[in-house]
């Protein structure tokens, strides 16, 4: 391997940075590089940036978990070489993330968790981390159920019991619809599905949110 990635650099935190500092340089570094921003990029600035973009999942991954970064931060400290290149970020899965299977038990059910030598799904990670930030972008749905559900509720419930029983009616109607209606798509399974235009402004929405600038 010709150069160790430095993850910390990629991130743009110290060694000594909280797990919350981790996720929070995250963040911005991902919202900097994911590729589905430059929609007039040409083919090979898309391709570049997506690389950039896996670097930076691949630090994020690495890093959040206290076991991978104590693996990690094994090598480190014994390496005179380290880059930000995102090849550097590529050799390093390709060579030594087998090393991570130990810690397989703390990530398991993490979105972008890869098998053991693998590397992480940077989408996945991506999803995972701003899903807070992404639910009011791209998750709309109109809580037709719950509507329905309340109407219905009380109507059936007003036939039984008048008043009462419209009141009761309506609120256990209210509380069905708004099950049927949590049951809609993950917000990873709505942005995935988007145009490529619509994910652009969100990307510009949420940076302007997190970096105040639309970069």
């Amino acid at each position: 391997m010709s150069s160790f990635p430095d993850y910390y650099a990629i991130l743009g935190v110290s060694q000594k940075s909280s797990t919350e500092e981790i996720r929070q340089a995250y963040k911005k570094e991902s919202l900097k590089t994911h590729p589905d921003r430059l929609t007039k990029a040409t083919p090979a600035e898309k391709k570049q940036a997506t690389e950039k973009f896996q670097a930076v999942a691949d630090a994020y991954y690495v890093l959040s978990d206290p076991t991978r970064r104590r693996e990690y931060d094994s090598l480190y400290v014994s390496q005179s070489r380290r880059s930000q290149d995102p090849n550097a970020s590529s050799n390093f899965f390709s060579q030594f993330a087998n090393m991570f299977a130990s810690a397989a038990g703390a990530g398991a059910g993490e979105a972008g968790t890869p098998p053991p030598g693998q590397r992480p799904d940077a989408e996945g990670v991506f999803t995972d981390v701003f899903e807070e930030l992404l639910r009011p972008e791209v998750e709309r749905r109109v809580p037709w159920w719950t509507y329905l559900g309340a109407v219905s509720g009380a109507g059936i419930g007003f036939i039984i019991a008048n008043i009462p029983g419209l009141l009761l009616g309506g609120v256990a109607g209210n509380r069905l619809g708004a099950i049927r209606d949590a049951k809609g798509k993950s917000v990873a399974a709505v942005f995935s599905q988007l145009g490529g235009n619509q994910k652009a402004e969100i990307l510009r929405a949420l940076a302007m949110k997190v970096l105040g600038s639309a970069l």
